[in-house]
């Protein structure tokens, strides 16, 4: 066993050095939090640094992320099944129907980060029949409608790829689906529609 040689006093730092070097690293520290991870996590950028270095923009769809998680667990209570699940059960419900044919059919591209909204004008106690599927990745969607004051939210879902039901609406207005594209490829949706 070797043992290490006692350093000289000389060779160790003063209190006064310590101390200089302490305020360096805690005024790097506020530096980095404020500049990096403030922008970075939050969408907060007090200096704009965030923004030159693009992070700001990065903090912002992480907080879009966890407002659509939030607002997606309290309708749905966090009980989303497997993906695997849902295409088995797609595929059986699909075989179900495919003898009834589809009235309209809606092809669109998103590329990565885009949305779009798909309406249908409706009237008060029509119901409307869809089924949507996604290639290419998955889209985040909110099925809703609004009109005069009124709105509804039928249904929301994040990191799907299919999609099918009906709902009968309870006023007239728009009713129809907001789509975003989470994914870092272009996504194709085909929507089929049934109804009034």
């Amino acid at each position: 066993m070797h043992n290490a040689p006692q350093p000289n006093i000389e060779d160790l730092p003063t209190k006064a050095q310590l101390r200089r070097s302490s305020i360096i690293a805690g005024i790097g520290a506020v530096f980095i939090g404020v500049c990096v991870y403030l922008p970075a996590e939050y969408g907060t950028d007090p200096t704009g640094v965030g923004s030159i270095l693009g992070l700001t923009e990065m903090g912002e769809i992480k907080q879009q992320l966890a407002a659509e998680a939030a607002a997606d667990e309290a309708l749905h209570g966090g009980n989303e099944s497997s993906s695997l699940m849902n295409d088995i059960f797609g595929l059986f419900v699909s075989t179900a129907h495919a003898e009834e044919s589809w009235q309209d059919e809606i092809t669109f591209t998103l590329a990565p980060s885009e949305s779009t909204e798909i309406k249908a004008t409706m009237e008060e106690g029509a119901t409307l029949n869809y089924a949507w599927t996604s290639t290419g990745g998955r889209v985040n969607f909110d099925l809703h409608a609004h009109a005069d004051g009124e709105n509804v939210t039928y249904e929301k879902g994040r990191g799907q790829t299919s999609g099918e039901g009906s709902f009968e609406t309870p006023f007239a207005g728009d009713h129809g689906w907001f789509w975003r594209n989470r994914d870092d490829e272009a996504v194709t949706v085909t929507l089929q529609l049934r109804g009034a």
